[in-house]
């Protein structure tokens, strides 16, 4: 428990230092708060083989599908395996990922991500076989394949040991896959652009909507509500929306924030914004400790026992309970910042723990000025 105090306190410590310094210079980027319209990933996934690998791939009389695919590739490549039963321990199944990027062009390359779906125990040294990915809708834009590389490994010995490090049915490709089928998007098209927020604040897309209009001279931007902001492509950028983005993105806003506490009980992790404050309340925090100790009592057999006792051992318990001294009250005047919540309760010595039920209680009494989050 002391160790998770000084924890926190340095961790609250640290955050309000980061207040502090982002008040005295709160300047962020357009281009680091919203997203712009059609600028976004998009999902590919897809079903693969991997081969070469070191007797550690799928066995086959436990994974059919690995078995079905492999006679299914064979099949295409003119090998007749039917009726075979197939013993091979250096295939597995894998399922394949990648994140297509805006505006990626066919031919260029993408990194993906290859997992192992039986059970092999590792896919090291392996490669993977052509795999096509496909998107939500369906359609295949890009095909991966080459040599995996993973972080970890796993090693056994003949008496059954093993040691394993990360995890080595999860691995890499770096540059895998080639992208064949492009994201049909032009901004140039576009009358209208959206900005959306990621963090919905109606002030900040206020702040937003005057900046821009600043920049560009004109009545362009409108915040439709706090997580959107509609920008009308002036006259003079028609035609050349990509400049029209990089003119606006660079532009600097005051992000603001509702106050709010996050609260992680399965941590013990507390994050509490800039904006929290309180009412006048006055805070006691006492510690009941009760301490048990077992200890085992020798019994003899008295000198009239029955033939057949024998010695033995008895349980004792020992209950002390004790209220730790030195507890206080502590009060908090109306408009108590961060700052001041922090270091009153600090005063008091409070664990994390404790803290998260006197913010949960200090809220039920009205007086804490802030939405509180549970994770």
């Amino acid at each position: 428990m002391k160790n998770k105090k000084i924890a926190l306190t340095l961790i609250i410590a640290l955050l309000f230092n980061c207040v502090a310094f982002s008040t005295a210079s709160a300047s962020t980027r357009i281009k680091d708060i919203v997203n712009f319209e059609g600028v976004r990933d998009n999902i590919l996934i897809g079903y693969g083989l991997v081969v070469g690998l070191n007797g550690t791939g799928d066995k086959l009389n436990n994974t059919s599908f690995t078995e079905k695919s492999l006679i299914a590739y064979l099949e295409r490549l003119g090998v007749n395996t039917r009726g075979e039963q197939l013993k091979t321990k250096n295939v597995a199944a894998v399922s394949v990922t990648a994140t297509l990027p805006p505006f990626a062009r066919q031919g260029s390359r993408i990194d993906i991500t290859v997992s192992a779906m039986g059970d092999s125990k590792s896919l090291q040294g392996g490669v993977l076989l052509a795999t096509p990915l496909m998107g939500a809708d369906g359609e295949v834009y890009a095909a991966a394949q080459g040599s995996i590389a993973i972080g970890g490994f796993t090693a056994s010995g003949d008496s059954g040991g093993s040691v394993t490090k990360a995890t080595p049915t999860t691995g890499t490709i770096s540059n895998g896959a080639i992208i064949e089928r492009e994201i049909d998007f032009s901004f140039n098209n576009m009358e209208t652009l959206d900005l959306s927020l990621m963090n919905p604040d109606v002030s900040t897309a206020r702040e937003i909507e005057q900046v821009i209009n600043e920049r560009l001279q004109g009545q362009y931007a409108l915040a439709l509500d706090p997580g959107t902001v509609k920008l009308k492509v002036p006259t003079n950028y028609q035609s050349r929306v990509a400049m029209l983005i990089g003119d606006i993105e660079h532009l600097t806003v005051s992000p603001d924030q509702s106050a709010r506490i996050v609260i992680d009980e399965s941590s013990g992790t507390i994050v509490m914004g800039e904006n929290v404050s309180i009412d006048t309340v006055a805070i006691a925090q006492g510690n009941l400790i009760v301490r048990i100790d077992e200890a085992s009592q020798i019994s003899q057999p008295g000198a009239f026992a029955p033939d057949g006792a024998q010695t033995a051992a008895v349980p004792r318990s020992s209950i002390q309970v004790s209220e730790s001294e030195g507890n206080r009250m502590v009060v908090m005047e109306k408009g108590a910042n961060l700052k001041d919540l922090v270091s009153g309760l600090n005063a008091l010595g409070v664990g994390p723990r404790d803290l998260i039920t006197i913010l949960q209680t200090i809220k039920a009494a009205g007086a804490l000025q802030a939405a509180i989050e549970v994770r």
